[in-house]
């Protein structure tokens, strides 16, 4: 039995979901960020082994596992067993802002290589807003563990993407961008916000 079937018990009893982009932070005892990174190490020295690398005598290889075990377990994919980050909020003039770019860095759920790119945020805020560094935080929070919930009166995301999974391996095509966006709220249903949202970050690099 594996050293993290215990915690996936306690998901699992909780009817909580674990899938790669869900938070579990909340379900988490002291201690078990360390099982899961232990675990991790193991099943990377698993793969090294099963790929054919000399890591008794490769000094390159040594500490390998250790390294990328630690890379995703308190960097790469942090969000999902750290908890969001604070924000403070502050009145509001209930008009439209944007953000951006914000530098982002996630991982192919498919692949897992890098993928990394650029986030613009519009919002129009109900009675309060909260601080524009935090929406930096809120961004590398969710790009390490993508899935958060808002209620702000629109909400508008558009990420600009260069996918390692294409460029360094497959069809290794260097120029090609992936564009995703979201429109929620007010920029849903009000095509003149939308509108300006779009002309505010069309020169954006």
């Amino acid at each position: 039995m594996s050293s993290t079937h215990a915690i996936r018990e306690r998901l699992r009893d909780a009817g909580a979901s674990f899938a790669a982009n869900d938070n579990i932070a909340e379900y988490l005892l002291p201690g078990d960020i360390d099982v899961i990174q232990a675990e991790v190490e193991q099943h990377v020295q698993a793969v090294l082994e099963a790929l054919v690398i000399d890591t008794s005598r490769d000094h390159n290889t040594k500490a390998t596992a250790k390294r990328v075990a630690r890379m995703y377990v308190r960097e790469v994919f942090a969000g999902r067993f750290e908890p969001a980050p604070e924000v403070t909020d502050f009145p509001s003039l209930n008009e439209l802002y944007t953000l951006g770019p914000i530098a982002v860095r996630s991982t192919c759920s498919h692949h897992l290589v890098p993928m990394t790119g650029r986030m613009w945020v519009g919002v129009v805020p109900g009675e309060k807003v909260i601080g524009i560094s935090k929406f930096v935080r809120l961004a590398n929070w969710i790009m390490s563990r993508p899935h958060i919930q808002d209620l702000p009166k629109g909400l508008a995301v558009i990420v600009r993407a260069q996918h390692q999974c294409m460029i360094w391996r497959g069809v290794r095509e260097t120029d090609t961008i992936m564009i995703t966006s979201i429109m929620r709220g007010a920029f849903r249903d009000d095509r003149t916000l939308r509108s300006e949202f779009m002309a505010l970050i069309k020169d954006q690099p």
